[in-house]
């Protein structure tokens, strides 16, 4: 009967980031760059609160929006961080993780037919989601511009089908930033459409210089801006399942609806403890960004080394550099560097077609892990 099941489904692939890293488990003494997944412990006093609301019995249903206190806690710190403001009681959703945000603002959002527009290379997790509301990905190309969208590729791409804009920043596989300046570009042109963003910014804690910027900070977008969070990256806390929407009530009040039915609520438990990270835990991402600036660093002086083509990422813990210049495909080159030399990165192409030409290294990994990866590296291409 498998003639039966929803095509849409059956048509859409598992992620080439988690089929890679199934791959390199094949390998026991591989160093594995794979996965997004931060190498510190979430800090104790996190997991206390976790521990305690078990304790005390906190195990119940909250309200589908989430618990109002760790909706106020969101609210304070996205307008003590970055000078936004958003009604706790309803412009916030609590969600099973930013994953489970993008799913209930793209089944809002979009209609069959609709186009959104997606910045390439990009997070391979968007386009599935896109493609299960009966909606087309439309790609940027930004292989040329430094990995940031401008205006004018906006304005170049938008049809009477677009409906939506997805800007992740920090970027994920690149780890580029977009500018303020490139921010408003992006508004002047979209302000006179009606086109909807989602400004995913679950890397938003790991910026290593200036501030962060979101695109629903400028008034003319505030009001069709959904913006995605969560406490995965900021407080290394993957496994509690923790995002949040930040929306116009209008917006709000349909997500709610299919989070309702999708989730109930996300983890009473993961709620206690996401209100001691964002209030008694509102600094706790600066030693982790200091950590990561240091790998990054290190990365950027070896890659160069070696003669890579690399941009420097500003944010996230990604760095994307080319392999063009070794006459391989991506996947071969990734599968040859396994397979040779003992080291797992993800093959671009699984960012979309973009990414070919392209390899994502993930320095979530000690620097004695990162310094025995470069090395096998280096003395892998010196063989090519």
């Amino acid at each position: 009967m498998e003639h039966l099941l929803n095509r849409r489904v059956q048509s859409i692939q598992m992620s080439g980031i988690r089929k890679f890293a199934m791959i390199a488990a094949q390998y026991p003494d591989a160093i594995s760059l794979t996965l997004g997944q931060p190498d510190f412990a979430t800090p104790e006093h996190i997991k206390q609160a976790g521990q305690t609301a078990i304790s005390n019995d906190r195990t119940s249903y909250t309200p589908n929006a989430g618990l109002i206190e760790l909706r106020q806690a969101a609210c304070a710190f996205l307008s003590q961080k970055y000078g936004l403001d958003y009604r706790a009681d309803s412009e916030v959703i609590v969600t099973n993780g930013a994953s489970e945000a993008l799913d209930i603002a793209l089944r809002t959002l979009l209609e069959e037919g609709a186009e959104v527009l997606l910045p390439g290379p990009i997070y391979p997790g968007y386009e599935p989601l896109i493609r299960l509301c009966g909606a087309e990905p439309v790609y940027l190309d930004t292989t040329k511009t430094g990995f940031r969208v401008s205006g004018e590729m906006v304005r170049q791409a938008l049809t009477d089908k677009t409906r939506c804009l997805i800007l992740p920043t920090p970027s994920n596989p690149t780890g580029v930033v977009q500018s303020e300046q490139s921010l408003r570009e992006i508004a002047d042109v979209l302000e006179e459409r009606e086109v909807f963003v989602i400004s995913d910014e679950i890397y938003s804690e790991l910026l290593y210089a200036g501030t962060h910027a979101s695109i629903a900070s400028i008034r003319s977008m505030r009001d069709r801006t959904v913006v995605i969070n969560g406490l995965s990256k900021s407080h290394s806390m993957t496994g509690w399942r923790v995002g949040f929407t930040f929306a116009p009530a209008y917006i709000t009040e349909q997500m709610v609806k299919v989070h309702q039915y999708n989730a109930a609520c996300a983890s009473s438990i993961s709620q206690y403890a996401a209100i001691e990270a964002l209030t008694a835990g509102i600094d706790d991402a600066e030693a982790m960004r200091a950590a990561y600036k240091q790998r990054r660093d290190y990365l950027m002086e070896r890659l160069l080394g070696m003669g890579f083509e690399v941009i420097q990422p500003d944010g996230a813990f990604y760095i994307f550099p080319s392999i063009e210049k070794f006459g391989m495909n991506s996947f071969d080159f990734a599968t040859r560097l396994l397979e040779e030399a003992r080291v797992a990165v993800v093959p671009g192409v699984a960012f979309s077609p973009l990414g070919e030409g392209f390899i994502r290294i993930s320095y979530a990994s000690s620097m004695e892990q990162l310094r025995a990866a470069m090395d096998r590296l280096e003395a892998f291409v010196q063989t090519l």
